[in-house]
């Protein structure tokens, strides 16, 4: 309606773990794609996920996965570092997004292409939607891997959130390099 051509959804996955990177991916899809069964990522089982991850793959116009690693939450803090990745999801697009419509009531700072926050927006777009399938698998493909890394955290049940077994763990075993020290301070 605005004559913005290429309009990217996005959204992150991982905010609140205690364990683990935060992970946003960016989405553009045609107008008139059809995408059944895609929804918020939360509201969806981990086999619906994993089933729509490749047809959202296969249908979109571009997508882009981007992470922000624990030491730069460290750094920059949680906010910070999705802001971080958003960007680096947008940027990483290869096709450029000339607007982006955000998932939640902030703009990432920084960002470099006009953009517009939808509060509930993965419920609302079905590109932030899409977004939010990809930097949820993503992420928790990645919490799998780490799982074999670290197999007395559990990681592969819980995907670092901070869940009784998991808390339980950290006091056993400590901190791994994976977890966030600053999500960490009350234990």
């Amino acid at each position: 309606e605005n004559g913005y051509k290429f309009v990217c959804g996005v959204d992150e996955a991982g905010r609140g773990p205690l364990a683990g990177p935060v992970c946003a991916a960016a989405v553009i899809l045609n107008t008139n794609t059809e995408l059944p069964g895609v929804n918020d990522s939360k509201k969806l089982s981990e086999k619906k996920r994993e089933a729509l991850y490749d047809v959202i793959c296969q249908n979109a116009v571009a997508y882009s996965i981007a992470f922000a690693s624990v030491e730069e939450i460290e750094e920059h803090n949680i906010l910070n570092a999705t802001y971080l990745a958003m960007n680096r999801a947008i940027e990483g697009l290869n096709i450029k997004a000339d607007f982006a419509l955000i998932d939640g009531n902030r703009v990432p700072k920084d960002i470099k292409v006009d953009c517009q926050t939808v509060v509930k927006g993965d419920a609302k777009s079905l590109s932030i939607a899409a977004a939010s399938i990809l930097a949820k698998v993503t992420r928790d493909r990645l919490l799998l891997e780490y799982d074999k890394q670290y197999p007395e955290y559990g990681f592969a049940k819980h995907k670092g959130y901070g869940t009784a077994e998991h808390m339980e763990a950290i006091r056993t075993y400590g901190i791994s390099e994976v977890h966030r020290p600053s999500f960490l301070k009350k234990l």
